[in-house]
């Protein structure tokens, strides 16, 4: 028996070596050690317990703690990631989200979900409901004034390229109708207090407008997420006709580089700081008194290093304003240096990581073009 066991278990490490395994089937995470013994493949521990959840389809085992037979090691040897990938991912719809280890819980849930259980994405040309150019239903929206989520309809239409919310049912009007193209969609459980929490923001007059939304279902949140993305696309290739695919993927919704906390001072230097809400939106660091503001108080330009713009560890000698945080950041600017200041030095270090990775990048003309509008504001 224990000669049994050994051959078993050296034909599973075999499997388990193979590069094809090296990555979470589901969200990409290195050194998986979980595997499904009825779909074939190698998964993390995290999406370990969402299989777990749908054992009608996935029965999940540990590749480390967990007796195998034969049987099962076979199973997994005949199947692994790539060949249940080339059948659960065959038709994936080039602007639907694909979440990595990175992202929340409803995000990986909802893919293995699409995937597994729902077969989305098995047949070429399925109908799915996301993919057909309209959305209507209700969100639970935070009032902008009292903070409160109420029920609001919202409706998304390629044919008119807008997203529109009414406050009532029957309203005749929108309170709102933004075009399609100006709409950023990202998913914000722990700011919004809800596992499916999605903040969408749109420019208003060159300024960006905050709105939280949620659902009771996770799989309806992610459906209107992908909704965007796709009326997005369908979008953005007639507005581009000689962009590829992958140049107009990449110009859908995108996370934000980095939120939280720091203290800032004004313009003269002198001011006490004060402690606000960050977000990096690629170029735009925008803050906010609280995070759930509908507009910011205030934004910055963050260009490029060739157009004289950098960041520096720690504030300018003789900086005069107060401070109750040590570990400052100063962003130079071609007008103006911006002080900032973090609690701890990891955020401080985080910080100055994602304005260097905007800084070194090149601008583009439209760059260039909200460049001027923010010296012309100031």
């Amino acid at each position: 028996m224990a000669g049994g066991n050994e051959r078993i278990m050296k034909a599973l490490k075999e499997v388990w070596r193979r590069a094809e395994n090296s990555l979470c089937a589901d969200c990409g995470k290195p050194g998986p050690d979980w595997a499904s013994s009825t779909l074939g493949v190698f998964i993390c521990l995290s999406c370990s317990g969402i299989h777990r959840n749908i054992p009608s389809i996935s029965k999940v085992k540990s590749l480390k703690m967990d007796h195998w037979d034969d049987a099962q090691v076979q199973f997994l040897a005949k199947h692994g990631n790539a060949v249940t990938k080339a059948i659960y991912e065959a038709h994936i719809p080039i602007y639907y989200y694909q979440p990595t280890y990175n992202d929340c819980q409803v995000l990986r849930e909802q893919w293995i979900r699409a995937k597994y259980e729902r077969k989305e994405f098995t047949e070429p040309g399925k109908q799915l409901p996301y993919s057909d150019g309209v959305k209507e239903g209700i969100l639970w929206k935070r009032g902008r004034d009292n903070g409160q989520f109420l029920p609001r309809k919202f409706l998304l239409s390629e044919r008119e390229g807008c997203l529109k919310y009414f406050t009532k049912q029957d309203a005749k009007e929108p309170k709102i109708n933004v075009k399609i193209d100006v709409i950023n969609a990202t998913f914000q459980p722990v700011k919004i207090g809800n596992p499916n929490g999605l903040q969408i923001t749109y420019l208003k007059d060159n300024k960006t407008r905050n709105i939280f939304v949620y659902h009771e279902s996770g799989k309806e949140v992610v459906d209107w997420f992908n909704a965007i993305r796709s009326v997005q696309f369908h979008y953005l290739k007639v507005a581009f006709p000689i962009a590829s695919d992958t140049e107009i993927k990449n110009r859908l919704t995108r996370n934000f580089l980095k939120e939280g906390y720091m203290e800032k001072t004004g313009p003269k230097q002198r001011e006490a700081f004060k402690k606000r809400w960050f977000t990096l939106d690629h170029r735009r660091l925008m803050y906010f008194k609280d995070p759930l503001d509908a507009f910011a108080k205030g934004e910055v330009f963050v260009g490029s290093r060739e157009n004289g713009y950098s960041v520096q560890k720690g504030l300018p000698s003789g900086t005069q304003g107060n401070f109750s945080w040590h570990y400052g950041i100063t962003i130079v600017t071609p007008d103006r240096e911006y002080l900032f200041t973090c609690e701890m030095e990891t955020d401080q270090l985080d910080w100055i990581e994602a304005f260097t990775s905007v800084i070194n990048q090149a601008m583009t003309p439209q760059e260039y073009a909200i460049e001027a509008y923010f010296k012309f504001k100031s």
